[in-house]
């Protein structure tokens, strides 16, 4: 027995307007913010962010998120700020935390690669993490529990690499300390 998503329940039973129907019962934020969780929806605001213009003549696509990124500072917090409906809505249809995981860490590469001006811009073009993540929501629900080693594979090379990040700052701090101590 399959078991019951409270986001896409009762919409099938709605007829044509889509909206899902009241349960019982239950409290109706859930219901009225239903919409926002659908499949389709989320198909919608990945093509939205990600790929919804075109380059006349190339086969580049891109979305809002590359345009309003280029609004300095401000661009890129809107931007990642929308594109956390999707991985909001995995986590409500109870996709796996390792799924979450990679889908926090494409975000965050997003917004902090984005940040820098100009090259930031195309990053965000070529990366679309929002069409990264709408996949992984795809892939995860259909194949509940099935991770592959690319999804681990992601996680160790990203740990490793914040593990890098952080050390470099220990290893100048100790290095300093040791130069001042020496003179």
């Amino acid at each position: 027995m399959r078991p019951v998503n409270p986001i896409t329940k009762g919409t099938e039973a709605s007829g044509s307007t889509g909206k899902p129907q009241d349960a019982p019962g239950r409290n109706d934020r859930w219901n009225r913010g239903a919409w926002l969780f659908r499949d389709e929806t989320l198909q919608k605001l990945e093509i939205l962010l990600d790929e919804a213009f075109r380059v006349p003549g190339t086969q580049i696509r891109f979305g809002i998120d590359g345009i309003v990124g280029l609004v300095p500072g401000l661009g890129d917090v809107l931007a990642g700020l929308l594109s956390l409906v999707i991985p909001i809505a995995a986590w409500i249809r109870g996709v796996p935390y390792v799924t979450l995981a990679c889908m926090a860490a494409n975000l965050g590469i997003g917004v902090l690669v984005g940040t820098i001006p100009i090259f930031g811009d195309i990053f965000d073009i070529a990366w679309k993490a929002n069409r990264r993540n709408y996949r992984l929501l795809s892939r995860h629900l259909g194949e509940p529990r099935q991770h592959n080693w690319r999804d681990w594979g992601f996680l160790f090379l990203l740990g490793l690499v914040m593990a890098m990040i952080f050390a470099i700052p220990v290893a100048l701090a100790a290095w300093l300390i040791g130069w001042l101590l020496q003179h």
